[in-house]
């Protein structure tokens, strides 16, 4: 298993610093250039804050849950 250690706040000037390993560290920059960074339109943005408060409110359905609803 991969160790992740964080460097706190007041020993870095720039805020919290992590150390990964060289490996995952090359594989996220991969990623980055496969992934683009989408930035979220302004619905978008309330769309995801309505969900995160959903499931902080628990107002949701399980996958399971969505499944036999339809099932039934």
């Amino acid at each position: 298993m991969d160790k992740v250690i964080t460097i706190p706040k007041g020993l870095s000037k720039k805020g919290e610093l992590v150390i990964i390993p060289r490996s995952d560290y090359e594989e996220f920059l991969r990623l980055k250039k496969v992934i683009p960074l989408v930035k979220p339109t302004l619905s978008e943005k309330k769309a995801i804050q309505t969900g995160r408060k959903a499931i902080e409110e628990k107002k949701y359905l399980t996958l399971k849950q969505l499944k036999d609803e339809l099932e039934g």
